[in-house]
Parts: structure tokens; C-alpha cells; sequence
């Protein structure tokens, strides 16, 4: 099984600690990839700007290497997870990437926003430590070994 690349962008430092901890019992093999907020994560996806990231970004070296999976919180500093959705949307290189949206808010304006901005799953985010390792072990195991991904990303002729 090769290791694919898991794209977490969470603000809240406990939260992405405690998401970094789960991941890390986790089976599946895998490289978590962590930025503090929507403008870092699109510069990686997209190849622009200065990052303190030390491999480069997706589109520096080649599309194989794009995140499996993007896990995105909607409460973000300088970019909100919204916006990040329809940018990720916008860009032929990253328009058929998984995005599951995490976020504490259960208010029926943010899920439908992030359907309707193209988001493949909405989950609440879980309260307590057990079940946040469920939750990875549910998403690891669908999103890395269950779901099938396009077999070449950025191809997409509109």
C-alpha cells in the first residue's frame, strides 16, 4: 500500500494536536500535512507564495504527490473554509480532490454552504478523544483504502 498525502487545516492548536494524535495510532499508513490556515493550505495545493513547509508543494513536484484527502475547517484566520472550498473548486489541479469539511458548528447555513461549494462530507467535530479516533480510523479507512481517486489529477480538459 503506498502512503498517501492527508491535507489537515485546522486553526485551533489543541484541535490539530489532538487530530496529529489520532492520526498518529492510526494503521494506515500515511503523511499528515498541517497548516494553521486557508491561505497556507491554498499555497501549497497551488504552488504560490513563501511557506515554512519544507516539501514542496504539490504542483512543484507532481500531481501524484496532491493530498488524498483535505480535511478543512470552516473557522480559519485570512482565508475561512469556505472560501478555500470554492478556490479548491476553481483550479483544475485540485477540482477533484476529497474535502470533508470538520467543524463544530451544526448550523444548517454551513452545511448547506459547503455542499453547495463541493465539499464531499460535513462531520461534526467529535467531543471526545475516542471518538476523534474513530473518526480518523473511519476516514482513513474509507478515503485511503476504500475510495478510488481520478487516476491522474489536473487533467481535466473544460
Amino acid at each position: 500500500m503506498s502512503i498517501k498525502n492527508i491535507l489537515l487545516v485546522e486553526d485551533n492548536p489543541d484541535d490539530r494536536e489532538l487530530m496529529r494524535l489520532a492520526f498518529s495510532q492510526g494503521t494506515i499508513p500515511h503523511n499528515l500535512i498541517i497548516f494553521s490556515n486557508g491561505l497556507e493550505a491554498l499555497n501549497y495545493l497551488l504552488g504560490q507564495g513563501n511557506i515554512d513547509e519544507t516539501s514542496p508543494s504539490p504542483t512543484e513536484q507532481n500531481l501524484t504527490s496532491m493530498p488524498a484527502l483535505i480535511i478543512l475547517d470552516l473557522n480559519l484566520p485570512q482565508i475561512n473554509g469556505i472560501e478555500v472550498l470554492r478556490r479548491i473548486r476553481s483550479y483544475p489541479q485540485t477540482k477533484l480532490l476529497p474535502v470533508v469539511i470538520i467543524s463544530s458548528s451544526n448550523e444548517p447555513r454551513d452545511l448547506i454552504d459547503s455542499y453547495i461549494n463541493g465539499c464531499n462530507s460535513y462531520i461534526q467535530k467529535p467531543i471526545h478523544f475516542n471518538q476523534l479516533q474513530n473518526f480518523v480510523r473511519e476516514i482513513s479507512t474509507y478515503w485511503l483504502t476504500v475510495n478510488q481517486l481520478p487516476p491522474v489529477f489536473g487533467v481535466l480538459n473544460e
